[in-house]
């Protein structure tokens, strides 16, 4: 019996002579155990912080908007849709996002458009310079201050306020203006959409274009000759349909006061302006993309005279592959006018004109541009424009090189040189001058503080 006494002393004295040399690595795994026991418990006394804040919170005012409908269920097989299925209104492509408490329910942004310009002494004394009144000046063309979100989910609306610096009645003064305010219902039946209030009016190519959204620092001459420099602006409505077709397109009518004096004047609803465009878009794949749009007006001039404007324009686009900004964008567009002009005259010699007869007088414009922009930050381009006076005789062209400068997203430079010859001299100054011939540089900064939204194609 002694045999197994010595196994089991030899057996206690292995253990213990074990258990000495591994104390230190217990005891490591035991602070180390304690140390995440300890992070775990201000974890949890950190979010019952939390929580308590969030129940002594009031809880949030039930919202009085109707849920929206719920999409029409596509029809089985691909069929076409019923009448009722497109007069059913439908969700927008996109809801506006739920906001927290003490958030704005709509965004703010300003822009800031300031340009200059050196022309020639003649061409200054006779205000016949691309900002009349305002040659050898820098001055603010154009602050906006922006207002737009979503309404519900069912609208849309926009306010823009306007500051700049005029040339009317001879003098020069900063003005604040009421731009734009306007909403727009995005859900109506057969997928279309109406906007209602001062709006800009889409006619061609740049005419609806805020002027800092504009391709070179400028407008094209046509546009000044028939829109005037304030662009084509007017309050009414306009509605917007995209026709369930295999290819995209957009039609575009437009019930409005016709305000523009240039174009029109009227201003009364009971001989309103009428607008009209169709856009389309086609995607070439590699070789870029195609815009390509007709538009149409007719209203009546503030003598109650027919004006009629029809045009045309088309904007291609390259965007290589892999590349985050357009390399080449070449555009143009024509614009035709048809209006009844009164002919003035003094028979009797008495030095009073009166209206001897009334005519159709015709004109014709148009333009076209090219850029490239082969690094992000730098852009060059080249614009020629041609027209003729719409209710005078006479025509005029103009050449305008560019180099265009964004050190960011948010901030532009532009320099450019403008050459421009008419067949007849404009003198807007009873201190005479000649602009037949001008050569002017122009230059434009222009800034974004705040939410923006993108332009289109």
């Amino acid at each position: 019996m002694r045999a197994p006494n010595w196994y089991l002393l030899i057996s206690l004295l292995s253990g213990l002579v074990w258990a000495s040399s591994s104390q230190p690595a217990l005891s490591g795994e035991l602070e180390a155990l304690k140390h995440e026991l300890e992070q775990m418990k201000q974890s949890m006394e950190a979010l019952q912080e939390r929580i308590k804040r969030l129940e002594a919170m009031p809880a949030p005012a039930a919202q009085s908007v109707a849920q929206p409908p719920a999409a029409s269920p596509p029809t089985p097989g691909g069929a076409q849709p019923s009448i009722a299925e497109l007069a059913r209104p439908r969700e927008p492509f996109s809801l506006y996002e739920r906001r927290g408490p003490g958030q704005l329910l709509f965004d703010i942004g300003i822009v800031g458009d300031l340009v200059g310009n050196v022309v020639q002494r003649s061409v200054e004394a006779a205000q016949g310079g691309t900002f009349a009144g305002r040659e050898n000046r820098f001055f603010p063309r154009e602050v906006e201050v922006n207002l737009f979100g979503r309404i519900d989910p069912y609208a849309e609306g926009r306010v823009r306020f306007e500051f700049a610096e005029e040339f009317e009645d001879g003098q020069r003064a900063t003005e604040t203006k009421l731009a734009e305010a306007h909403l727009t219902l995005l859900t109506l039946p057969f997928g279309t959409k109406l906007s209602m209030g001062q709006l800009p009016v889409r006619f061609g190519l740049l005419s609806h274009l805020h002027r800092e959204a504009l391709p070179q620092p400028d407008p094209p001459q046509v546009l000044l000759r028939f829109f005037g420099e304030e662009q084509f602006r007017e309050s009414g409505l306009e509605l917007a349909w995209l026709p369930p077709l295999p290819f995209y397109l957009e039609a575009l009518l437009g019930v409005f006061n016709g305000d523009n004096e240039v174009a029109f004047g009227r201003g009364s609803l009971k001989d309103p302006l009428l607008t009209g465009r169709l856009r389309t878009f086609f995607d070439l794949g590699e070789s870029g993309a195609i815009q390509v749009g007709l538009s149409g007006a007719t209203g009546e001039t503030g003598e109650g005279r027919r004006s009629i404007l029809a045009g045309f324009d088309a904007k291609y686009k390259l965007t290589p592959v892999g590349w985050r900004h357009t390399l080449f964008t070449l555009a143009g567009e024509a614009i035709y006018s048809n209006r009844r002009v009164d002919v003035l005259g003094d028979p009797d010699g008495d030095g009073v004109e009166t209206i001897l007869d009334t005519q159709t007088w015709e004109g014709f414009g148009w333009y076209a541009y090219g850029e490239i922009q082969p690094w992000k930050r730098w852009a060059a381009g080249v614009r020629y424009d041609w027209t003729q006076f719409p209710a005078d005789p006479g025509s005029e062209w103009a050449l305008e090189p560019y180099l265009a400068f964004m050190p960011s997203d948010f901030l532009r430079f532009r320099l450019g040189y403008k050459h421009a010859e008419r067949s007849r001299n404009l003198t807007r100054s009873q201190s005479g001058g000649s602009a037949g011939i001008s050569d002017e540089i122009l230059f434009q900064a222009t800034f974004f503080l705040g939410a923006h939204q993108p332009h289109p194609f």
